[in-house]
């Protein structure tokens, strides 16, 4: 089989991509709509236990814990397929009318982009770069003299308990705040009434250009507060995320053929903006729905985008077994007005990025299969079966609508028919 080298990039993380039989395919105008349920694995990977601070992620599963620990009901994903997953328990399995699975990530991490990035066909050779001790000098060194001001902190911390303990010192000084976490990025948080938010996304646009080659990290991240100690909250609907530009994807190839790629939420951030033709900002996870429910019922042809990161942001990192399990019988509840605009020739996908298990210990990401739940309407039960790379759903997206894809992964279009 031949072989196409991506163009190089900073870090060198991914791989040789292997040509595989064109998917190019000519079809009608559709809707293909993607939902990421931001961090609902459904179950340890068999490498977990090598992933995460001793012992481990082997055990965990974001799914089956929350709904022990909450007795969350999801009777529309169950309706899905939900409860054929392998390991899933806890939901039923009776009148099932969808498609059902789950994907193995290969690509040597657990975090929002290196499981974004494979969705559409770019997998990891090597993890992204992560700062377990905080940012060398020679980063922080530049990035004072990018911004002429001080910092505070440069360390691992949870986002909420940073703004806590060094908000008062940041009023004082106008210093940023700059963290990371056990995920590769730099986060900088500073005040709305003290750092004017475009002077924060500068700061970050000048940390996202120092961040290159061997300290390149996945994404610098705006992380604005507001309130007064010991009172500080997140404005999360000002926060701003600034990728590193990934090598060619699935939706290069959509935009290639004429596609409309429409991003909700944090989506065009993840893949820097690139092959977008409409970006759609949400607040939260409530916003995020009603907005991808409208833009479904409007004309488009193409890629329909969304990522729902309150399960991760909210409530994962925070260890909230029980607000996660509300959130997950908000989204369940929305469900039916969500295949009400599903039309008859178009198609639904519900899927996760990674695990973020509100029992766990500590308070990262864990290392777990994605869900993989489809609908088309009149689809009967469809056993999609274990896919070997989250690729698979790129894909299933290009074969759908007729764009010419030669990577990773292979289609499950076929079955949905």
């Amino acid at each position: 089989m031949a072989e196409r080298q991506v163009p190089e990039r900073p870090g060198h993380l991914w791989s040789v991509i292997p040509e595989s039989r064109s998917r190019l395919r000519y079809s009608d105008p559709m809707k293909f709509t993607i939902i990421v349920l931001d961090s609902v694995g459904v179950g340890a990977l068999p490498d977990a236990a090598s992933f995460g601070t001793p012992p481990g992620d082997g055990g965990s599963h974001t799914l089956n814990h929350t709904l022990a620990h909450t007795g969350a009901a999801l009777p529309n994903l169950a309706r899905l397929g939900l409860g054929h997953i392998p390991t899933v328990q806890d939901v039923p399995t009776d009148a099932v009318q969808g498609g059902y699975g789950r994907m193995r990530e290969v690509s040597p991490g657990k975090d929002t982009s290196t499981g974004h990035w494979e969705f559409m066909g770019v997998q990891l050779q090597h993890p992204f770069q992560v700062f377990p001790d905080g940012f060398p000098p020679e980063v922080m060194d530049r990035f004072t003299a990018a911004t002429g001001t001080g910092y505070l902190c440069n360390r691992p911390y949870s986002g909420t308990d940073v703004i806590r303990d060094y908000g008062p010192e940041h009023l004082k000084t106008g210093d940023p705040i700059v963290y990371t976490s056990a995920d590769s990025v730099f986060q900088i948080a500073a005040h709305v009434d003290v750092v004017p938010i475009e002077t924060l996304y500068a700061w970050c646009r000048a940390a996202r250009e120092i961040l290159q080659g061997e300290y390149a990290v996945a994404r610098v991240i705006a992380r604005p507060f507001r309130g007064s100690p010991p009172d500080f909250e997140r404005a999360g609907e000002l926060r701003h995320d600034y990728s590193l530009t990934p090598p060619p994807t699935v939706l290069d190839a959509l935009a290639a053929a004429g596609k409309d790629v429409i991003g909700v939420g944090k989506i065009p951030d993840i893949y820097d903006h690139r092959s977008f033709s409409e970006e759609i900002h949400t607040d939260d996870n409530a916003d995020g729905i009603r907005k991808t429910i409208a833009r479904m019922g409007a004309d488009f042809n193409g890629l329909l985008f969304t990522n729902l990161v309150d399960f991760d942001a909210k409530f994962g990192h925070r260890r909230d077994a029980a607000g996660y399990g509300r959130a997950l019988e908000e989204f369940d509840a929305a469900l039916p007005q969500i295949q009400a605009q599903v039309p008859a020739d178009g198609a639904l996908l519900i899927i996760s990025d990674h695990g973020n298990d509100p029992t766990w210990h500590g308070s990262d990401h864990t290392r777990e299969y994605g869900l993989l739940l489809a609908w088309r309407p009149g689809i009967g039960a469809v056993d999609l079966g274990e896919r070997t790379t989250f690729a698979d759903v790129g894909a299933t997206v290009a074969d759908s609508l007729g764009a010419h894809w030669d990577g990773p992964g292979e289609s499950f279009w076929a079955e949905l028919k």
